[in-house]
């Protein structure tokens, strides 16, 4: 019995001492949780201290199990005793801190770093989705196109703060936060970017670009953060990720029409209402006393109501917005209220595939419609 419990008391010793300090959760295509793998090979940590694992060994990210360590159902997530700790931009400060005596320091008070850390998550991770994500919002962005846009905006300002690079990294001779925090996320930039038509040699700004392309060549670990996010993000395109998504795999391929000409200025039209999203202006052919058509500038294969999908949200609301304020105008003849319409399809009367609202008033209408 004494040899026994002293074997079962060895066997626990052994088990206890193989477990991680620290578990990760995080799987290879995340580009927020490379920026702490990136501390994780840097500082030559061994899976004594920290282990990464994915979520998938807790049942996923919205099991009971994983929701318990971190309510918000994301990663990455790092566990430590009696604290878990989400957000990457936190769990890198925390392991840079914990092992500051392991390999390199990452600069945690170079304000350069830290500035560049704090512009990439408040610009660039809010709004990322725009690249991968099958329908929108994008943080603040109702629409892929401008979310795109402001994210290449932003790469812009980030490389503006970068300056001239001296040397392998962003901040000098050394390592910094910078590199691990903006290095996974132009992996997917570089990759997902030009499926979007921005050209290859665009996708990155001209320093970036070039630190990116230095890195990958000059720091092993950098190298193996970025094949390991490659290799998840071959295996979205392998399962045909983008196939479906607008701008991506989906585009308008519909001829134009007369309302094309019309948003061009070469066809003639008495404009009531125009901003940078719609253009509002009288029916050559008015059904009623007040009659105007509300439409989008930018198509967007919305040709017929049936083709709205959870990326036209935005335009539709605006379009929605806009007509009821056309409706409210007595100048253009409306009185108390006024018909919205949308004709859809052949059965339903609509006449030019480009989806348009009719604002009809200025008489008492009647039910049903013809």
């Amino acid at each position: 019995l004494l040899l026994f419990t002293a074997a079962e008391a060895l066997s626990s010793l052994t088990m206890s001492c193989e477990s991680p300090k620290h578990t990760l959760y995080d799987v290879p295509v995340s580009n927020n949780g490379a920026r702490c793998r990136a501390i994780l090979y840097k500082k030559k940590l061994p899976e004594t201290e920290v282990k990464i694992v994915p979520p998938a060994e807790l049942g996923g990210l919205k099991t009971e199990e994983y929701l318990a360590l971190n309510p918000q159902g994301k990663m990455p997530l790092l566990t430590t005793e009696g604290l878990n700790i989400p957000e990457s931009d936190t769990i890198a400060r925390y392991l840079m801190s914990e092992y500051k005596a392991e390999g390199p320091s990452f600069q945690p008070e170079n304000a350069k770093s830290n500035l560049i850390a704090r512009l990439h998550d408040m610009y660039l991770t809010t709004i990322q989705g725009c690249m991968y994500k099958p329908n929108p919002p994008f943080g603040i962005y109702g629409t892929r196109s401008d979310a795109i846009a402001e994210y290449r905006k932003q790469l812009g300002v980030i490389d503006d703060v970068i300056g001239d690079v001296d040397g392998l990294y962003l901040c000098g001779s050394e390592v910094s936060l910078a590199d691990a925090t903006l290095f996974p996320s132009m992996v997917f930039a570089k990759y997902m970017l030009p499926k979007f038509d921005v050209p290859d040699g665009e996708a990155l700004p001209q320093r970036i670009s070039s630190w990116y392309d230095n890195l990958i060549a000059g720091d092993d670990d950098f190298k193996k953060i970025h094949d390991e996010i490659m290799g998840g993000l071959k295996a979205w395109e392998n399962n045909n990720r983008w196939d479906t998504i607008w701008l991506a795999g989906v585009r308008d391929t519909d001829p134009e029409t007369i309302f094309d000409k019309i948003i061009a200025g070469d066809i003639p039209a008495a404009i009531v209402k125009e901003d940078s999203n719609l253009i509002a202006f009288k029916d050559i052919n008015p059904a009623a006393p007040a009659h105007i058509l509300v439409i989008p500038k930018n198509r967007n294969n919305l040709s017929a109501m049936r083709k709205a999908t959870p990326e036209h949200v935005d335009i539709l609301g605006k379009l929605m917005v806009a007509a009821g304020e056309i409706a409210k105008d007595e100048s253009l003849g409306f009185g108390d209220g006024a018909r919205i319409v949308i004709n859809d399809g052949p059965d339903g009367g609509q006449e030019v595939p480009h989806l348009h609202l009719h604002v009809l008033g200025g008489r008492k209408m009647t039910w049903p419609p013809g």
